[in-house]
């Protein structure tokens, strides 16, 4: 009997390890890095290992980038769990979860993988069903266009942040964050 058939199968820690180490690769090497061999190297299974929990390098994609939707909508929940006012929480949480992950940059797995929802209509699908579930969620609190416009804003802001990733220099966009809190607070103009 070989060692394999002796450990012990704990499927969450590999299924866990499978989509850590594609955003992993996805960040260091760039989307287009991701194979079903170089995850499967990576997390130190074999690529029959990596096919029983995703049926194919599509399905592994959307599978990370559905956990990192599901750790940027719990990012927007600790945010919010903070703020003790309720119009506007949810974009007041929406800015500063963007604007955290603009503090890592390319470095940040979103980053990465983003580039793939913009050409792929399957991610494009993923993006859109979770911000629709949160808008619909948060609708009596962020549902006017002024809140739009604040979130609209922030994701210009990290869009723009991404794309200027490769200049010499880049902009200090970390003044823009408090004055969309602002926006976005009651009372403000609207």
């Amino acid at each position: 009997m070989t060692n394999a058939h002796m450990r012990k199968k704990e499927p969450d820690k590999v299924r866990r390890s499978l989509l850590d180490r594609t955003a992993k690769i996805a960040v260091d090497q760039g989307p287009s890095a991701i194979t079903i061999q170089a995850v499967a190297e990576a997390a130190g299974v074999t690529k029959g290992g990596l096919l029983h929990h995703f049926a194919s390098k599509q399905a592994l994609i959307e599978a990370v980038f559905t956990d990192l939707l599901q750790q940027f909508g719990d990012e927007i929940d600790r945010y919010m769990a903070k703020d003790r006012e309720p119009v506007g929480r949810f974009t007041r949480a929406y800015v500063r979860a963007a604007f955290a992950d603009h503090k890592l940059g390319m470095r940040s797995p979103w980053a990465a993988l983003s580039v793939t929802m913009v050409a792929d209509p399957g991610m494009r699908r993923l993006w859109s069903d979770w911000l629709d579930e949160r808008l619909e969620a948060h609708r009596e609190t962020d549902g006017t266009a002024q809140m739009e416009i604040v979130r609209l804003a922030a994701d210009g802001v990290w869009m723009a942040d991404m794309m200027g990733q490769d200049r010499a220099s880049l902009r200090d966009l970390s003044a823009l964050e408090p004055q969309l809190l602002a926006l976005a607070s009651p009372g403000a103009a609207g």
